[in-house]
């Protein structure tokens, strides 16, 4: 499976971005998504992540309620909607994918995208 991001850039403190997860080689509609963070200097973190029939999300608490994650298996892509931006969110995010359930864990998931990144001006 091969994982590839788009939709990151440049956007002042209070903007939006969405970013994309397009997913190529094998059908993503059993597998768990999820998105991680690495901003320079700190180890990579987990974002949100969504259950392989967006049953469920899951948000870290430092998102919780700027950000949203979906899915379209149809177009096998996945989505992270991310509002209100802050300056303390600007990183490289990479979507990844794990089969079945999801993980907060980044080291469960099986598939990586090369990541996306996104700044936000203070």
């Amino acid at each position: 499976v091969q994982l590839v991001e788009s939709g990151g850039g440049l956007v002042q403190t209070g903007g939006s971005l969405r970013l994309s997860c397009a997913a190529s080689g094998r059908t993503l509609s059993s597998y768990a998504m999820g998105w991680f963070r690495q901003a320079p200097g700190k180890e990579r973190e987990f974002v949100a992540a969504i259950s392989w029939s967006s049953g469920s999300t899951y948000y870290a608490d430092s998102v919780k309620g700027r950000f949203t994650i979906s899915r379209d298996n149809a177009k096998n892509t996945g989505y992270l909607q991310m509002n209100s931006l802050k300056p303390e969110d600007t990183a490289v995010y990479y979507c990844a994918a794990r089969y079945y359930s999801v993980s907060y864990r980044g080291n469960e998931y099986d598939f990586w995208g090369q990541g996306t990144q996104v700044t936000v001006s203070s």
